[in-house]
């Protein structure tokens, strides 16, 4: 098994940080496939004020180019990617275009890093 963390902000907007929320009290069934599909086991995000985290448990065989191949060709999980957007916004810093940003573990209490 693989962990990953990551990280991306919502546009800093009460209104639309609460139709965000809303959205994924119901994720798209398509979607939820798509993110078992390409080996992810588990994923939670978690929210303090605009900014999000999430923390991703994958098979051994998962990777982000696997996942972005699978996701460019369903048709729902862009359409998903692209609702998204309109309350996402990248971190500072980022890429063009670059949405949740890996982070680098710098602590852990049971493993030296």
């Amino acid at each position: 098994m693989k962990r990953f963390y990551l990280a991306l902000d919502l546009k800093d907007d009460p209104k639309l940080i609460e139709e965000y929320e809303r959205y994924h009290l119901r994720v798209w069934p398509e979607v939820l496939a798509s993110i078992r599909q390409a080996g992810i086991r588990s994923m939670k995000i978690f929210r303090v004020e605009n900014r999000l985290f999430m923390i991703m448990e994958t098979d051994d065989l998962f990777s982000f180019d696997k996942k972005s191949d699978l996701d460019q060709s369903n048709p729902k999980a862009m359409e998903w990617e692209k609702l998204m957007w309109n309350y996402q916004q990248a971190l500072p810093g980022s890429k063009p275009g670059e949405k949740w940003r890996l982070m680098n573990k710098i602590f852990d209490l049971n493993e030296p890093v």
